[in-house]
Parts: structure tokens; sequence; C-alpha cells
């Protein structure tokens, strides 16, 4: 097909893993562009196919052109993802991986695309196979019992399947846990930065985002809307919100501002209450701490210290100015330390991303509980081989399924049955 459009060396082969400079050619023999054709050898190919990787320059008409010869000699349009799902129908990749890769794709810091490249290396599914084999081994233990009984196999005790079970569920509790993380790694988070007028909001979102973002005056209420950018702290995205000063308003659109900016309080994952260094505490910042502290997650900042400090200031306050960007460093820390979790960035890969995930942990979690319940209760190994399977499938629906191939060799590969 490629000879149909491409003019190589008249020593030319084809050979696996190589590079080959040839001449890519209009509809009149003429070459119009130097291209590099590799051809790919099945199985280590993306798709475990053969594949022919053809490299352009990047001008646009010679790209379509390209397209449009190999269309013309027989190839098509590939669907979206469609390369992806054949590297998994034929093995290459599990699901794990091939979510991973569009999680790199839409990766928007290099923190995001670290974690994904090791998710396409199989993190994920490292962290799940060995809770999935021991919900395997398990089952293949009761289904000895069941099948076998004649047979005089030993049984695990109840004592023994609850000490499995634990550990099984301990595994998954841990794993979807980390996802409270992950998805802030994935989707990243919303900071609100809401005080009264004229505290310097719009000055310290400019200089979170190092840009200037916001317009920024000596007069009080500038912001009647709300203000946003996304910037990066520790490889996480953040939304952040300039919101309107909050205050008794003086007009229908400082008003509509100043709900406004209590709404972004409430979608917010994390706020900033800004204060005065420089002036005293007023009953509205004592308001807007305890409305802010019945949100959830806060810090609390007190700005223009340049200007000096007043001594009554709350002792929880992270001194800074945005004017000189003192105390700036130690707030991105701290808002650092208030969405990342203990001994989170020491396990990189030791969390997930994805809700799918998170929700079938949970479903298998469920099912396997109500297993515990069962064997607490005596129920018969028949029925709580029902939960155990139902606790097997949500992880199946994560790696790939378990076929009644795996449990039969796992029980014929423990037990000494039918010699």
């Amino acid at each position: 097909m490629a000879e149909q459009f491409l003019e190589f060396n008249p020593q030319f082969s084809w050979q696996p893993w190589r590079a080959t400079l040839a001449g890519l050619c209009d509809s009149n023999g003429r070459i119009i562009d130097r291209v590099i054709v590799t051809y790919f050898e099945k199985p280590h190919s993306y798709t475990a196919e053969d594949v022919i990787e053809l490299s352009c320059h990047g001008s646009p008409v010679v790209l379509r052109h390209a397209v449009d010869c190999a269309c013309l000699a027989g190839a098509r349009l590939a669907e979206p993802g469609e390369f992806t799902l054949r590297a998994y129908v034929n093995g290459r990749i599990d699901l794990p991986q091939a979510e991973a890769i569009r999680d790199l794709i839409d990766a928007t810091t290099l923190f995001q695309a670290r974690i994904a490249a090791q998710q396409i290396d199989g993190s994920v599914s490292r962290r799940i196979a060995p809770l999935k084999e021991q919900l395997v081994e398990l089952v293949s233990i009761l289904e000895a019992g069941i099948d076998f009984a004649e047979d005089d196999i030993s049984v695990a005790s109840p004592e023994e399947i609850t000490r499995r079970i634990d550990s099984i569920l301990g595994g998954l509790e841990s794993l979807a846990g980390s996802f409270a993380y992950g998805k802030l790694v994935h989707s990243g988070l919303t900071l609100a930065i809401v005080g009264r007028p004229n505290v310097g909001k719009s000055s310290l979102f400019n200089r979170l985002l190092d840009q200037d973002r916001a317009i920024v005056t000596d007069i009080p209420g500038t912001t009647r809307d709300l203000v946003s950018e996304t910037a990066s702290i520790s490889g996480i995205p953040v939304r952040f919100v300039d919101t309107a000063g909050i205050r008794e308003g003086k007009d229908p659109v400082e008003r509509l501002g100043i709900e406004r900016s209590y709404q972004a309080m409430a979608d917010a994952d994390l706020t900033i209450v800004v204060l005065d260094a420089s002036a005293k505490v007023e009953l509205e910042d004592l308001e807007l701490i305890e409305h802010a502290r019945r949100g959830g997650r806060f810090l609390l900042v007190a700005n223009k210290t340049d200007l000096g400090v007043m001594l009554e200031f709350p002792s929880e306050a992270i001194p800074v100015s945005a004017l000189t960007g003192d105390g700036i460093d130690r707030l991105k820390g701290s808002i650092n330390e208030s969405i990342t979790p203990p001994g989170g960035l020491e396990s990189e890969a030791g969390f997930i991303t994805s809700l799918r995930h998170e929700q079938l942990l949970r479903e298998s979690m469920e099912a396997i509980k109500a297993a515990r319940v069962a064997t607490e209760a005596g129920i018969p190994h028949e029925m709580l081989l029902l939960d155990l399977y139902a606790g097997l499938r949500p992880l199946d629906a994560i790696t790939g399924a378990t076929t009644a191939d795996d449990i039969l060799n796992r029980i014929f590969s423990t037990f000494c049955i039918g010699k």
C-alpha cells in the first residue's frame, strides 16, 4: 500500500524497528516532502498489530496530502480512540492503562502527566492484582470444598475465612480511600478568595497567579463579579476565584456580586479569607471567618503586612504582602498541605484517579462485607460464594474478567485432587 505514494530507495526492504527515508509523492509522482517511514512488527507495536508510521514535516497541506494518499491506497481514518481500543482488545494493555492514556492526553500539569504515565505502566493494576488474587484464592478454596467434599478436602475454618476477607477489605478500603486525593490530581480543585472590600483580594489573586489578571485599584468594591484563572500548585490544577468584596451592598449590581461571592465559597474546595493586616479586625471580618469555618476547609490570610501589622490579629492568620511577595511561598505551602493527605506525594502511584474505579471498588467492598456477615452467621458456603463472586465482578470490570478456567486452575494447583 505505502509504495503507491512513497518513493523508496531501490534496495529498500521492509524491516521491523527500522526507520527509512522516503519521498512523499503527489499525483504525478513528484516528491513534495522527505518523510520517515517506520515499520513496527506485531505483537510489539502499540496495538499488537503490524503498524507503519509515517513522519512528515509539520505543514498542514503535506499532512493532509499524506492522509488522503493513504485513504486512496485502501486505508481509512481511525475512529476516536481506535488505536487504544485495538491495543486493549489485543491484550496489549488493560482497562486501567487505557484510561490512563486518556488522562495523559488530557493532562494540564507535569504532575498529572507523570501520574498518568505511571498508571500506563500498570501501577493501578499492580495495586489491585494482589487483592483480586486473594479473593480468587478464597473462592477457589470454598469451591474445592464444595465440589470435592467426598475426597475429604480440608476447607478453611470460619475464622480463617474471616481473616482472609478482612485482609482483602483492608486493601480495598485503602485503595478506594485514596480517591479523595486522586480526584484532586485528576480534576483539580476550586479555591475562592474572599474578604471585605479593599483588603487586597485581587492583588493576592494576581500574585498567586504570577500575572495581572484582575483589576486592582484603591477604590473599594472594584471587583463586582467573579474572576477566575487556573494555575498549578504542586502539580495540581487549582482554579482561583477572585470574588467581590463582602459588605452591605450599596447598589443592586454590588449586592449581586456579593451573592455570587457567597456562592463561590459554597462551591469551593478551599476558601482563603483575606484580612487587612494594617487595619483593625472588623465585625464583618469575624462574621466572614465564622461563615468560612462552617463551610469547611479554609485558610486565614493577613494581607498588606508591608503597611504594618495590628497586634490583635488572629494567630492562625498567615501574614503576606501581595505587593512585595513576602509570605506568598508560605501561603502556597499551606494551600498544598490543606489539599494533600499525609504521605500523598511520597506514594505518587499509590492512589486511584478514576471515579469509575472508586465506585467499582466500593461496590466490591459491599459484596465482600456481606460475605463476612454471612460467614459469622454460619451461612453455607454455597451462599457465601454468591457474595464473593459479586465482589469479584467489579474488580473484573477494572482489570479484566476472571474466567472459570482461572478458578479451576487455582483449585487444581492448590489441592492434590484426582491422583
